[in-house]
């Protein structure tokens, strides 16, 4: 068997010459993990050897990225002319250096596997984002992009605006009034997410950015099906345990796009401008609600996080398990520390305790408590009065100066470099599947977390 001759110590500093330099490297690594066989059939020697061939790429894919980033995402987006999605410049990267990400067709394959018995080459897709994320002019054309309408929303805008109701399976869009109602819909799963239902989201969360008739956006939970919470709704159960385990939540896709897209577009709106590096943020932006009437978990309680007005019942929770389960909640180790401190920030990540919404953290987090529907109603009324009563330049004007005070977009993109690389290591690392085993029992889960 041959082995992938070591690269010079120090690149040559031409792309293409590097390039071809680093493909050849990366294709004698690939034929040797090829001759191993399927990581559930391999010996505990075989599988040293093959964590030691992808780490070896990987090592070569960070000292190349070091290098040539930014000829890279030239390449990829003409100078900074294209607005490239990260996964679909994790996909086209694929064709411009073969090797240094993987295919899309790679990544499918592996996708039909547990998360267990994956080689993991998605954290390549890391590397990658993450390089790019860290150069200060390609991070913020990222940044940028990310928080354009996704093609999907732009294509339904017309029949939104005739119908004032989009239908996307795991969540529901209605106009009231001037007030967009997104509502989690995703009963199969108890409105646990995965990389289906964040793209509905964000696509919702579009049209409501996009149709000036809408003033304010509210997030609720549909009235759940699921028999133990009958009749009750239910906010957000976090990741959908479900298809991580069996290998089906990506890190681009979910993981990563969630945060720059989604998330992004309810705390900063839509990017307009140019995407150069500026401590100025140009933005069309609305302001949100939240109402949680049981809980809201992982994800959910991520999403408090960036609204402008929470409404809970009493008695309701939120929490933070990601470090119970073995990967990074979003962009909370920034965000919660700011809401309830860094104390009791960290007994909610590292020591998986519940925030009650009537305890005097909860209440940190939570703007009003009620004690019933009607309540729920009367809260909201209030607020979206409150957020419109005098325009929205104001709202947008405050909205982004308290945004720049506390997050500004360069702390934001250190950030999710950062979340980029560990978010990957922790997907792959052998503790996640023993965590999700003994924390979830996928032998006990049907359809639901």
């Amino acid at each position: 068997m041959a082995h992938a001759p070591a690269l010079p110590t120090e690149l040559t500093g031409d792309f293409e010459k590097d390039a071809a330099l680093a493909s050849e490297h990366f294709a004698l690594l690939d034929e040797q993990l090829a001759a191993l066989p399927p990581k559930p059939e391999r010996t505990a020697e075989q599988q040293e050897r093959a964590d030691a061939l992808l780490d070896d790429g990987r090592g070569v894919r960070a000292r190349f990225l070091d290098r040539h980033v930014e000829a890279v995402y030239d390449a990829l987006t003409d100078g900074g002319a294209r607005l490239l999605r990260v996964a679909e410049l994790a996909y086209a990267a694929a064709d411009l250096v073969p090797g240094l990400v993987p295919t899309r067709e790679r990544i499918a394959q592996e996708r039909r596997h547990p998360q267990k018995h994956k080689d993991g080459w998605e954290y390549d897709q890391g590397i990658l984002i993450s390089r790019v994320l860290d150069h200060p002019r390609t991070g913020y054309h990222l940044l940028h992009a990310m928080a354009q309408p996704r093609r999907e929303a732009l294509d339904l805008l017309e029949e939104f605006r005739r119908t004032d109701r989009v239908d996307l399976g795991s969540c529901l869009l209605e106009r009231r009034a001037n007030v967009g109602h997104l509502t989690i819909t995703y009963q199969k799963y108890l409105n646990a997410e995965d990389d289906e239902s964040t793209a509905a989201m964000e696509t919702a969360t579009d049209l409501v950015l996009l149709d000036d008739r809408i003033e304010v956006g509210l997030l609720r939970g549909a009235v759940s099906e699921h028999p133990k919470y009958a009749g009750r709704r239910v906010f957000d159960t976090g990741v959908n345990l479900t298809r991580l385990y069996h290998g089906e939540v990506s890190l681009i896709e979910f993981f990563i796009e969630r945060e720059l897209g989604l998330i992004t577009k309810w705390y900063r709106g839509h990017s307009l401008g140019s995407g150069a590096v500026s401590a100025v943020e140009e933005r069309h932006e609305k302001p949100w609600i939240a109402a949680v009437d049981t809980f809201a978990i992982g994800g959910g309680c991520q999403y408090l996080l960036v609204m402008d007005r929470v409404v809970a019942r009493s008695g309701a929770y939120v929490n933070l398990p990601a470090r119970r389960e073995g990967f990074l909640p979003g962009c909370g180790n920034m965000r919660l520390p700011r809401f309830v401190g860094e104390r009791v920030a960290r007994q909610g990540i590292f020591f998986n305790r519940d925030i009650y919404v009537d305890s005097p953290e909860g209440r940190m987090i939570v703007d009003d408590l009620v004690v019933d529907e009607e309540g729920v109603q009367a809260a909201i009324a209030n607020a979206v009065e409150a957020l419109t009563a005098t325009g929205p330049v104001g709202v947008g004007a405050n909205r982004t100066e308290m945004r720049v005070g506390v997050e500004p977009l360069e702390a934001f993109r250190h950030y999710m470099a950062n979340l980029s690389i560990l978010q990957a290591r922790c997907m792959y690392s052998p503790a996640i599947i023993r965590n999700l085993e003994q924390a979830w029992d996928p032998a006990r889960r049907g359809g639901v977390k």
